[in-house]
């Protein structure tokens, strides 16, 4: 945040009453020369600060304004590290009744604010209160440079508790409408500094400052803008506060959206980032679009300016979410800068928030999947997906995913050898990626086409082929990955191709880990955290992670005895084209969607998690 706006004027003349005392008289000639000689001299110790603190406590007030100007004059050119010795008397000076005094000496405690030892000392020092009296002054002066303080003294985390304790937070949402735009532009940066916590979020709630941070987004000053869009972006964060932000203030999105068309780039990624937080929630989703906010948001990908860019693909990460808006998103253009933006590898992030929207374009239709393809996503997908980051590579294998539901997709994608990529990652050192890949290929085995050849073109390679991916899940410990692979198995299986038959039935490792599983339940994760996997209920066509513990287990069992069948006694028929999906899962304003693996109970529910997110058509 810019520096605040000071409103102390130029040094007056001063005409001293003709008796002095005899310690002022000597402290006004040593103050004289210590200032002619002011760039080599340190008035923070030593005879000059004895000299500044005679005349601070002086009852003459011609010299404590003497005093208080030079502090002014002094911290204005130097900010350092001071102690008590210094603030003592410039916090008596505060005290003073005389308005030029209370000026300069709260712009001098201002400028002493910027150092972060000083904030600490300042508010220790019983520094707010002075400074609270002085915003509730009558002279204009005199408000700017009192907020002015407050918002220096703000930036430090452990003074924003004291504070807000200590009654600011009223008269800075007054002042935040006050007719002089300096004390504006203060108090509402002291207010953006009050809401990063939600402690003080909420404080600030109940001090009135919501209506005043909306109203104010209209205001002609861009730091003004930029301070109360971004103090409601962080207020938005809150679910409590975005329910009231719903029914409180029915003209916020337009104000936001107007805003992404500032002049200002600052406030431009202010107002997107806003609308990414209130989109948590679907009223916000909807209203972003029926307010035109896709236009600019559109404008916003194109941006060259980093941080416009991820604002605008985290907001329209989220505005994603709401299947009525899957379409409008595709029709308004946005399919071809976020295909471009998986290739952003200068921010991970924004890579993340364009394939993660990618994904929940694809969710509720066959349209939008087939659109998403051809635009060129998978191809851009298969270029990228084995360099790209952890997180992205989660993403992008939940992507494929779920475009691999569509029936009608299949052999396309396998015709682009979307396998030759899912493969390699079902050995990803991610949980996540290892399970999103292998629902991938679950997904392309379902109703795959009438020629199962690509699959038997990566039997073996690369990286071991298909064959090793499902010997290693039928080993794992994890019930997930088991169930996934007897279920893909059972649908390579149906699908009669004889050579695929044979090549399964001829793994001698493959079909000895079958039998096992066949033999008895997989063992438990115990303790181990997440969820079991179940079957959906008969009739129902898709795998759900239901977390039926028992009835999990034993339906893995089940499918490995209707896969000894399918190879030994040539049975068949069990699922009838089933495919891997799961619950709808939103994501939040913060998060990124990106889960990340840490011990073996967390890996587990990671993994779950992601497959939740991959392998329904839900977001």
């Amino acid at each position: 945040m810019g520096g605040v706006s000071s409103c102390c004027g130029p040094r007056r003349k001063n005409n001293y009453e003709p008796l002095l005392l005899e310690n002022e008289r000597e402290a006004v000639a040593d103050l004289l020369q210590y200032l002619e000689n002011r760039s080599t001299t340190n008035f923070f110790s030593g005879s000059p600060l004895a000299a500044l603190t005679t005349l601070s406590f002086s009852d003459n007030v011609d010299l404590q304004r003497s005093a208080a100007l030079a502090f002014a004059e002094i911290t204005e050119k130097e900010v350092r590290e001071v102690g008590r010795d210094t603030l003592d008397p410039v916090l008596y000076l505060l005290t003073s009744h005389d308005h030029e005094v209370q000026r300069a000496a709260s712009a001098a405690l201002g400028n002493l604010a910027v150092n972060a030892e000083n904030k600490l000392l300042i508010v220790s020092l019983g520094g707010l209160e002075p400074l609270i009296r002085q915003m509730l002054s009558s002279n204009v002066e005199v408000q700017c440079n009192a907020v002015g303080c407050i918002t220096n003294l703000a930036t430090h985390d452990e003074n924003k508790t004291q504070i807000a304790k200590s009654g600011a937070l009223i008269p800075l949402t007054r002042l935040a409408k006050s007719k002089d735009m300096r004390v504006q532009r203060n108090a509402t940066g002291a207010l953006l500094n009050m809401t990063h916590s939600d402690e003080n979020r909420q404080q600030l709630v109940s001090a009135g400052a919501i209506p005043v941070l909306v109203s104010l987004l209209n205001s002609p000053d861009t730091d003004v803008q930029y301070y109360c869009t971004t103090a409601l972006s962080n207020i938005a964060v809150d679910g409590t506060n975005r329910k009231r932000l719903a029914t409180s203030e029915p003209k916020l999105v337009q104000s936001l959206v107007q805003l992404m068309d500032s002049q200002s780039l600052k406030v431009q990624c202010q107002a997107a980032l806003a609308l990414r937080n209130l989109a948590s929630d679907e009223k916000y989703q909807l209203e972003i679009v029926k307010f035109d906010g896709l236009k600019p948001l559109l404008r916003l990908l194109h941006s060259s300016y980093l941080p416009l860019i991820l604002s605008a693909a985290a907001c329209v990460r989220n505005v994603s979410i709401h299947p009525a808006n899957e379409s409008p998103i595709i029709d308004s253009g946005f399919l071809q800068p976020l295909i471009e933006l998986l290739s952003f590898d200068e921010n991970e992030e924004v890579q993340c928030h364009a394939i993660s929207t990618l994904r929940n374009l694809a969710a509720s239709s066959e349209r939008n999947k087939g659109a998403i393809v051809e635009a060129g996503a998978v191809e851009r997908i298969k270029e990228l997906v084995l360099t790209v980051p952890l997180a992205v590579q989660s993403e992008m294998t939940a992507c494929v995913a779920v475009l691999a539901l569509s029936d009608d997709l299949k052999p396309q994608l396998l015709e682009m050898g979307i396998c030759e990529v899912l493969i390699p990652l079902t050995n990803s050192s991610s949980v996540e990626v290892q399970g999103n890949s292998a629902a991938a290929l679950g997904n392309l085995s379902s109703k795959a086409a009438e020629d199962y050849a690509p699959f038997n073109a990566v039997w073996n390679k690369p990286d071991g082929g298909l064959h090793a991916y499902l010997v290693r899940f039928l080993s794992s410990a994890d019930i997930t990955f088991q169930h996934i692979a007897v279920w893909t198995i059972v649908q390579l299986l149906e699908a009669e191709d004889d050579q695929l038959t044979n090549n399964i039935r001829s793994s001698p490792i493959l079909m000895s880990s079958i039998r096992q599983l066949a033999a008895s339940p997989p063992p438990s994760r115990g303790g181990r955290g997440g969820n079991d996997v179940s079957q959906g209920s008969e009739g129902d066509e898709d795998y759900e992670d239901d977390g039926l513990d028992g009835e999990g287990e034993g339906e893995i069992a089940t499918l490995a005895r209707r896969i000894l069948d399918l190879t030994e006694d040539g049975g068949r028929d069990i699922n009838d084209g089933s495919h891997f999906s799961t619950h709808h899962q939103q994501s939040s304003g913060n998060d990124n969607g990106n889960g990340n693996t840490g011990s073996l109970g967390s890996e587990h529910a990671a993994l779950r998690a992601s497959v939740h997110r991959a392998l329904s058509g839900g977001h």
